[in-house]
């Protein structure tokens, strides 16, 4: 597929951050909300961004593998959950109801049928993948058919006058794939080996994380450690994972913000930051997960997060929490005071 990113022109970067100097402070006393103020000027090319119709979307799908044991949850929480989203019920609906923030389900491939909803944009590649213990998860059919209807909701996000995504994830097994994708795209040499990035998910106990990795393990010898992105999707991906990634470079494509939630979410990322690493300057890292790899995919981007709250629970959750701080960075930029405005004394 040939996804069309541009980096952010950067000829205003001195322009913008004498504007963000010269507000009401010390140079700096705003601390990183100063930074997020300037990438963001930079994705809109503008030293006066706006944030237009905040979206968050959460992709759900299936894993064949999750039947083999890689979850402490039954399959059938994927869909149960799903509808726990439509009917306004979840912490992604409670968070996003306080932010402001539209709220989309995807179904890119759950193994139920919801039929026409308000609030479900039905995507659905199939009914789960296969399971990457026996075979690989998804063919390459698939994958670009994920990848590509990804693409299409961002552009019609944008479309109706969108420019901030907010991305989110629901599905059984999703840890275990995620913690794949991870263990091929980041490698040994950042500490990515698979015991370091697999994590008990939904709350495994010990025998039962013993038992996650274990599958995991099979899988790779099975489907060997692939450096190539589009290969790892197919071989250890979710339907939702897919189209996530596909989501965020057409995103970028448009030039919106991207809001990155937590482990799961970042496993795509890492897809899509390995198919085109432009992506990563219309970035925001919302937190720093519990979840052991999500550190490690942080440190291998080389990104910081805005938060660490402990968070593992998914959903966007993350994302639509850090959505207050993009917002606080555009607003003092837009809002506060420059000494000359306010007639403040510089320092001397």
């Amino acid at each position: 597929m040939n996804f069309q990113l541009s980096q952010p022109d950067t000829l205003l970067s001195a322009a913008i951050q004498h504007k963000i100097d010269r507000k009401t402070k010390p140079v700096g006393a705003l601390g990183r909300l100063e930074a997020l103020a300037l990438q963001i000027a930079l994705v809109q090319q503008t030293p006066a961004p706006e944030l237009h119709q905040p979206h968050i979307v959460v992709f759900a799908g299936d894993h064949g593998a999750a039947r083999a044991g890689v979850s402490a949850y039954p399959q059938d929480v994927t869909w149960q959950m799903v509808e726990n989203f439509l009917a306004g019920g979840a912490a992604i609906n409670v968070f996003s109801r306080q932010m402001g923030l539209g709220l989309s389900v995807v179904d890119a491939g759950v193994n139920h049928e919801f039929g026409k909803r308000p609030g479900l944009i039905d995507a659905k590649i199939g009914p789960g993948t296969a399971s990457y213990i026996d075979r690989p998860a998804m063919t390459p059919a698939q994958r670009d058919a994920a990848l590509e209807r990804g693409r299409g909701i961002a552009h019609a996000l944008a479309g109706n006058g969108s420019n901030c995504i907010g991305f989110g994830e629901m599905g059984i097994g999703n840890t275990a794939s995620a913690s794949l994708i991870t263990h091929c795209l980041v490698g040994a040499d950042h500490d990515a080996e698979l015991y370091n990035v697999t994590g008990r998910g939904t709350g495994l106990d010990d025998a039962g994380l013993f038992r996650k990795r274990s599958l995991l393990a099979q899988a790779l010898e099975r489907g060997g450690r692939p450096s190539d992105p589009l290969a790892v999707l197919a071989e250890y991906g979710g339907f939702e994972i897919a189209m996530m990634a596909g989501a965020m470079l057409g995103a970028a494509e448009k030039r919106m913000l991207l809001l990155i939630d937590g482990f799961i979410v970042t496993s795509a990322l890492l897809v899509a930051y390995a198919i085109d690493p432009r992506i990563l300057a219309y970035c925001v890292f919302a937190h720093r997960s519990q979840e052991p790899g999500h550190r490690v995919q942080l440190d291998f981007l080389q990104v910081e997060p805005l938060m660490e709250l402990d968070l593992r629970l998914g959903e966007g959750t993350g994302a639509a929490l850090a959505f207050p701080l993009a917002q606080a960075a555009v607003n003092f930029l837009n809002e506060m005071a420059s000494f000359e405005s306010a007639g403040v004394s510089d320092q001397s």
